[in-house]
């Protein structure tokens, strides 16, 4: 449960505006990734829904592809290749047998080898104050598994987006083996807003881990607005990096000795209790 790892890790989140074709957001988002190397990033992680953004379940099952046939895994294994860097690929939709798509995250290593993939347990199905509405769980299968992936800077624990409200799932990952989490993203303005820096400071803080969570920015198909603001969090619940609104990226040396420090100051994750809730007056 210690995270395992010493060391000093360069990481980056790419923060990407990505539109409703494949191909012009790969390339837009490996020259970030290639740009992100030169500066020093050993770990590049890019947002959710990296592939595409558009809106609709017709939409998205008209471009999705199984995993075998979708080009995004090669272009993220040659990118990875070609940069020696380790690269979290964000998202892609790939294809299921039963007719949704997982939103799926791949994480490859240095020689381009797919390390693990994780598919978003929590579906976004929600209806926000101005009218704004998504019904993920009607396009994709949730998954069923959380993933903690081995790395040379200790345990990566994946997850997605709106996984970020369910702590119960870092917590897991942590005491699994996580001194990294990532969360991939592409949230709303409204909700953005309002808990997004909150909620990874407090992934961060009750885990004692890393949270690298890059974003999509900006406007998209139909007007959809994402927040930005993809950040770098220490264990201890600072921000080492936020990108604001812009297309780019930001880098942090992540110190992995802060991990052990951050848990030995506060153990909690040793002192989890069983607890019976008691209802009165129901």
């Amino acid at each position: 449960m210690s995270g395992g790892a010493t060391g000093i890790l360069k990481a980056a989140c790419v923060q990407v505006n990505a539109g409703t074709e494949l191909e012009p957001n790969l390339r837009a988002a490996g020259d970030l990734v290639r740009r992100a190397r030169d500066a020093g990033a050993d770990f590049i992680a890019l947002p959710e829904n990296v592939g595409w953004i558009v809106q609709g379940r017709a939409k998205t099952m008209e471009r999705v592809r199984t995993e075998s046939e979708h080009p995004g895994i090669p272009f993220f294994a040659d990118l990875a290749r070609e940069t020696g860097a380790w690269i979290l690929g964000g998202t892609l939709h790939v294809l299921l047998d039963d007719g949704r798509a997982a939103n799926r995250s791949y994480l490859f290593d240095a020689n381009g080898g797919v390390v693990a993939s994780y598919d978003k347990i929590h579906m976004f199905d929600v209806t926000l104050k101005d009218g704004e509405s998504y019904r993920e769980s009607a396009t994709f299968q949730p998954g069923g598994r959380a993933v903690v992936a081995a790395s040379p800077w200790g345990g990566i624990g994946m997850t997605v987006c709106y996984d970020v409200r369910f702590a119960y799932l870092y917590r897991a990952l942590a005491q699994a083996g996580a001194s990294i989490l990532t969360v991939p993203a592409a949230f709303t303005v409204p909700t953005g807003r309002a808990h997004w820096h909150t909620l990874l400071r407090a992934r961060a803080i009750e885990t004692g881990c890393f949270v690298v969570a890059p974003a999509q920015t900006g406007s998209h198909d139909q007007g959809r607005q994402t927040y930005g603001h993809s950040l770098l969090i220490a264990p201890w619940g600072e921000v080492l990096a936020d990108a604001g609104t812009d297309v780019g990226f930001i880098t942090a040396d992540l110190d992995l000795d802060r991990v052990a420090e951050a848990r030995g100051m506060v153990p909690s994750l040793t002192h989890d209790r069983d607890v019976a809730v008691e209802r009165i007056g129901y």
